[in-house]
C-alpha cells in the first residue's frame, strides 16, 4: 500500500503501510500524535496520544497516561481521506512521518492537504 499526500505543490506518492501524524493543539498547545494504517478499505487509525488534556482534547475513558502521554486504540470506521486544513493559529501545521522519512504539512492557513491511500 502507498500513501498519496496532495498539497498545492503536487502530489507525493509514500510507498509505506503506516504513518504518524502529528501536531500542536491550537489552544492548548500540546503535542498531539496519531498512528494510521494504510488498508485496502482506506486508513484506519491505529492509536492516538497527548500530552495533556482540556479545550476538546480530552482522552476517553480507556486512555493510559505512559511516559507523559495519554495513549489510547480509538475504534473509528476506515476513513477514504483526511484533509488537513491549517488554522494558522499554531505557528506550525502537521508533522507526518512514514518509512522514516517526516514532512512537514500545511503550515500556511492556505494550504490545503489531502492524505489518501493511492
Amino acid at each position: 500500500m502507498s500513501l498519496c499526500v496532495a498539497a498545492a505543490a503536487g502530489v507525493l506518492r509514500l510507498a509505506a503501510a503506516s504513518f504518524m501524524l502529528g501536531w500542536t493543539h491550537s489552544v492548548e498547545h500540546v503535542r498531539w500524535e496519531e498512528d494510521w494504517r494504510v488498508a485496502p478499505q482506506g486508513l484506519v487509525l491505529v492509536a492516538a496520544r497527548v500530552q495533556g488534556s482540556g479545550a476538546g482534547m480530552e482522552p476517553p475513558d480507556d486512555a493510559r497516561l505512559t511516559g507523559g502521554w495519554w495513549t489510547w486504540a480509538p475504534t473509528l470506521a476506515p476513513r477514504p481521506e483526511i484533509l488537513l486544513a491549517a488554522s494558522g493559529a499554531t505557528g506550525a501545521g502537521w508533522t507526518l512521518c512514514a518509512g522514516g522519512l517526516c514532512l512537514d504539512l500545511g503550515a500556511a492557513a492556505a494550504d490545503p492537504v489531502r492524505l489518501a491511500p493511492c
